[in-house]
């Protein structure tokens, strides 16, 4: 269950499941974007990645933030972005890197997602975080905040409200 707040359009879309053998013409393909501290979140990308490819996606990448890799920027139809958030225990909580995310090259006509790590409260981040992603004029089309001790149950949400936020190319 969710303990945080997110954006995502509201629950009650189908989700949509793709299976392995679906035809590598139609599978979605995203990229990931990582900025990570400890290794949560870069664990929670590993999870949400490997669950997509489960679903029949293709992943052409994962980079840190600070060191994109353009090329798998450019070859993806949806960029996942994803950090910690910093700050002290309740108040002044923020994604980590937004500088760096807000100044990624263009995403124009790229749909994005978003995803932060926390550990107790995150604040209103995950709105901060969709806003820098915007910035690079990616229409961000939800995002989740994944607390760090429910790492399994919260990549396994963000997967199903992606799948259900997207429809195959």
């Amino acid at each position: 269950m969710c303990s945080g707040s997110h954006t995502w359009p509201p629950t009650g879309s189908k989700c949509v499941r793709h299976t392995p053998n679906v035809l590598e013409s139609i599978a979605m393909k995203a990229a990931l974007l990582v900025e990570s501290l400890t290794g949560n979140t870069w664990k929670a990308a590993e999870l949400i990645g490997d669950k997509l490819q489960q679903e029949g996606w293709g992943i052409t990448g994962m980079s840190k933030v600070g060191k994109p890799d353009l090329s798998s920027i450019q070859r993806a139809d949806l960029v996942l972005i994803g950090t910690w958030t910093h700050g002290l225990f309740v108040v002044g909580q923020a994604p980590f890197a937004l500088g760096n995310i807000a100044n990624l090259p263009t995403m124009r006509g790229k749909k994005a997602a978003c995803f932060l790590t926390f550990a107790l409260n995150a604040g209103r981040s995950i709105d901060k975080l969709s806003t820098a992603v915007g910035q690079t004029g990616a229409d961000v089309i939800g995002g989740l905040e994944i607390k760090r001790n429910y790492l399994e149950q919260h990549t396994d949400l963000f997967v199903e409200r992606l799948l259900g936020a997207v429809e195959p190319a």
